[in-house]
């Protein structure tokens, strides 16, 4: 790190322009961002509180949904003060977290996609040996290992990325500080280490996109053998909203990072980093929860708990 820049900040100028489109940018942005606060912290609660389901499939999803939160904060807010102020400079210090914090919380949803889809895999081709396959010690270490090797992944990144040179006041073409944007605009010639390191972690990617593509090949293979039209229908509904999430996830991410790296930065970009960004934050308690019978059910309960909770104590407070 002896070489790190001269630069004590950069600036974001992926959503740039007249105050009253920031103004714009800012609204959609805040809308957005409550809307993910809200479903998933719903999915928390939810998943939290009702013991029927503390199983493997919402242990994920609790997890998913924490992390969602993770991502969309690490970028939303600040671009949201940033339209408001007209202020797009990010420190130095403040770019090298959001680096950090965005890939970790990126990588970490990928992993729990790619457990998400085993779990599937072991409770329709399986269903007999389910639970043996995935017991809670098996999903805790599940999780844990996505936590650890994201983390140590997000720090080797970070690492690369900031100790190139950075001379004087750098402009991103990006809302985020973006690790190909960076690479863009960093003062040193030798960015090789860090062009490797993304390639690995693409091909890592890819392999976790294997592996779910495989998982999802065998359950649709055995969602075929189902007699029941129902069964079918209902195993269908339950898979297919998660394999286009993972394919559309993956899909902007690839074209994001790699990219930036042959050709400059356009709209297309922004929009795909988005994507990427922000849509499945806002995406996954649509598909997870509102489309969720049980999750309804657990809703529904909590409701009429919380309001007979309510109407108990004014009736204590009027005796």
């Amino acid at each position: 790190m002896n070489n790190i820049s001269i630069a004590t900040e950069f600036l974001l100028l992926g959503f740039s322009g007249t105050w009253k489109l920031q103004l714009f940018q800012a609204s959609i942005c805040i809308l957005i961002y409550l809307s993910a606060l809200m479903g998933n912290g719903l999915i928390i609660t939810i998943t939290s509180l009702d013991p029927c389901l503390h199983t493997p499939m919402y242990f994920f999803l609790r997890n998913l949904s924490l992390f969602d939160l993770f991502l969309i904060s690490t970028v939303v807010p600040k671009t949201i003060v940033n339209a408001l102020i007209q202020c797009n400079s990010i420190s130095f210090i403040g770019c090298m977290a959001q680096v950090f914090l965005v890939l970790f919380s990126a990588a970490t949803e990928l992993f729990l996609l790619t457990a998400m889809s085993i779990d599937r895999y072991a409770a329709i081709c399986h269903p007999l040996h389910y639970d043996v396959i995935m017991n809670r010690v098996t999903c805790v270490r599940m999780v844990a290992v996505s936590w650890f090797s994201s983390g140590f992944m997000s720090l080797i990144h970070t690492v690369s990325t900031f100790s190139l040179s950075y001379c004087g006041l750098s402009k991103i073409q990006q809302f985020f500080c973006d690790i190909p944007q960076l690479l863009a605009v960093s003062c040193s010639k030798h960015v090789t280490t860090e062009v490797v390191l993304i390639l690995i972690n693409v091909v890592f990617d890819l392999c976790c996109f294997l592996c779910i593509l495989i998982s999802y090949i065998y359950i649709f293979s055995t969602i075929r053998k189902i007699p029941s039209t129902q069964g079918k229908s209902k195993a269908y509904s339950t898979c297919l909203p998660h394999l286009t999430v993972v394919s559309l996830y993956l899909s902007t991410a690839f074209i994001s990072y790699l990219k930036p790296i042959f050709g400059s930065t356009s709209s297309t970009d922004l929009i795909l980093s988005a994507l990427y960004i922000v849509l499945p934050p806002c995406l996954n308690p649509i598909i997870y929860s509102l489309r969720n019978k049980a999750m309804k059910t657990s809703l529904e309960k909590l409701i009429s708990k919380n309001l007979l909770t309510k109407q108990n104590i004014l009736i204590f407070i009027q005796e």
